[in-house]
């Protein structure tokens, strides 16, 4: 029972009679959760870090901000019952596009960045907000944009760390194949 209790109060949703509910509390851990618990989230948040620190300059904190404030709205239109074509394809494309910018060390002017990478953004907060509570949404959106941005920050240092050499390149290579495996899986 003792080897019980960490798991359960790290995933308080699994341990609720009723699964898909989560506490009152519970949402922003919920927030926290989930975009670290999907590959192309993860990813792609990753990939935008990698991309940020290998462009530097504006870019280290213009593509982060961008990326979770159309985030944000994202979510809110998920939430609040709005259509978004082709959003799955839209996430899994932000992957491979980010990924792909990483690895050939594209160096594109922000005035071309932003804009995509908020069409990214927001397809990941649609995603988001459409699986959410019912209640407590704002807590849960604020623990997604946390979680999202550690994500970014983690990519900007780990990117810093291989100092915009081969090495940042091969990992760029390697998110783009695995958002094509996501894809075609």
């Amino acid at each position: 029972m003792k080897r019980l209790l960490p798991a359960a109060m790290l995933a308080p949703s699994a341990a609720l009679a009723h699964p898909g509910h989560v506490q009152e509390g519970g949402q922003f851990l919920h927030g926290l959760a989930h975009p670290v618990g999907g590959a192309d989230h993860l990813l792609a948040m990753v990939a935008l870090g990698l991309l940020a620190a290998q462009l530097g300059g504006r870019a280290a904190w213009a593509l982060p901000a961008t990326f979770v404030g159309a985030m944000l709205a994202g979510g809110a239109m998920g939430a609040g019952g709005a259509g978004f074509p082709a959003v799955e394809p839209m996430i899994l494309a932000s992957v491979v596009i980010l990924g792909v910018l990483v690895a050939m060390a594209v160096r594109l002017p922000l005035a071309a960045l932003l804009p995509m990478v908020a069409a990214f953004g927001a397809a990941h907060g649609w995603a988001h907000g459409t699986e959410g509570p019912a209640t407590g949404l704002a807590l849960y959106a604020a623990g997604f944009a946390l979680a999202t941005l550690a994500l970014h920050l983690g990519g900007i240092a780990f990117g810093r760390l291989l100092a915009r050499g081969l090495e940042l390149r091969v990992l760029g290579g390697g998110t783009a194949l695995a958002g094509i495996a996501l894809a075609v899986a």
